[in-house]
């Protein structure tokens, strides 16, 4: 990720429009105005507002993805535990959305296409975690699957998606319903011993 200042400052140009416009609505010319800058040199770091938008996100989850796969690499902890610390970064994740520093940017605006974008690099960045998380399970003997990197996508796919409670809001506590049930498919279906797992609702507690 670039570190130069006016890279930044266009970053917090959008972060500063979609406090106040809905992301559909502003036009490389606004975020040209609001950074100070001409519209041309916002070409020079980035391709077009879709690309602007993603680099935003990626900017706001860059210590998330950092901490998952610093997690990665910690092979002295067994599969299980690497796996709760996973879900718990997807959770704190998704926590992020909606503190107050940050309400502005993600709540003030019901915009999916934003959470969309979330979903989508949550998804891309830890998915292959996950997926090397399910070998090493593999491995050892206590996870059965033949397809790991699909497995992790679809468990990164129901707990982000779930979490961000966005596309499809639903109480906590339906939240946890649904996510229990998830576990309990996950752990039949990867052949997991029962108990192996954090319960869902420690997550919430």
């Amino acid at each position: 990720m670039p570190s130069s200042e006016k890279y930044h400052q266009i970053l917090d140009a959008m972060e500063k429009l979609l406090k106040s416009s809905d992301v559909r609505t502003i036009s490389v010319t606004d975020i040209a105005k609001e950074a100070g800058i001409g519209k041309g040199s916002i070409y020079y770091y980035f391709s077009s507002k879709n690309d602007i938008l993603e680099q935003l996100i990626q900017r706001n989850y860059k210590k998330t993805i950092e901490n998952a796969y610093k997690l990665a690499s910690q092979q002295e902890l067994s599969p299980f535990e690497r796996m709760t610390s996973l879900f718990l970064l997807c959770q704190e994740a998704s926590m992020e959305l909606s503190r107050t520093e940050s309400s502005d940017f993600w709540e003030s605006q019901e915009n999916a296409l934003i959470h969309q974008k979330y979903i989508q690099y949550m998804i891309a960045s830890l998915s292959p975690v996950l997926t090397e998380i399910i070998r090493q399970g593999i491995e050892q003997g206590v996870i059965g699957c033949k397809d790991p990197s699909s497995l992790a996508e679809i468990v990164i796919l129901v707990f982000t998606t779930e979490l961000d409670n966005i596309l499809a809001p639903k109480s906590t506590e339906e939240i946890r319903d649904t996510l229990s049930a998830f576990m309990e498919l996950l752990e039949n279906g990867a052949h997991i011993q029962k108990g192996r797992l954090r319960p869902i609702g420690d997550y919430f507690s």
